[in-house]
């Protein structure tokens, strides 16, 4: 019995190939698909057609509710749970609650992010099916891919090979589940 298809993966020379393969990719309406590059190429997600990741948004959130925390715990404690008037001062003043307030908000913020990073994702993944590929270490060193995902709506085995073909894909190979 045959290995379910994960995706099929093809081999790209250098930075101008795999960012005009992902053009054509991205154009041609496939949602599942990376590029696996041995560097950080500048403009690349605009070319995969990537939005914005939304980890700055949870670590606002995150900021906000640690400062939002330290705020409510110390006029919790200083005017309603432990009234205690010391010199004349008031039992709430943001002054005095701005230094629990900003170290609960620089750890929240972190807690916020870590876990944000985390599920947005997918870790932890300890096994991928593109580490089967042969050749991926290679994409740590000299060479770029991309890998179109099977389970993708548009995915046609013909027609994708034929696009990553196209679109100056070298060695394309069937990746199993």
């Amino acid at each position: 019995m045959a290995a379910p298809l994960y995706g099929l993966i093809a081999t790209f020379d250098n930075v101008p190939d795999i960012y005009h393969a992902a053009e054509k990719v991205r154009d041609a309406g496939y949602r599942h698909w990376d590029c696996i590059t041995p560097l950080p190429v500048h403009g690349l997600d605009k070319a995969m057609g990537l939005k914005r990741s939304i980890v700055p948004r949870i670590s606002l959130a995150g900021g906000i509710t640690g400062f939002c925390t330290g705020m409510t715990m110390i006029g919790w404690t200083g005017a309603v749970d432990y009234k205690l008037i010391v010199g004349g001062k008031p039992l709430f003043s943001p002054m005095f609650a701005f230094p629990v307030s900003y170290e609960l908000t620089i750890l929240f913020t972190a807690f916020a992010t870590i876990i944000g990073m985390f599920i947005v994702n997918g870790l932890p993944m300890h096994y991928h099916p593109v580490l089967k590929y042969d050749q991926i270490k290679r994409g740590m060193d000299d060479t770029f891919f991309i890998v179109i995902e099977a389970r993708d709506p548009r995915f046609n085995l013909a027609n994708t090979k034929a696009l990553l073909a196209q679109a100056g894909g070298k060695d394309i190979q069937e990746l199993e589940a």
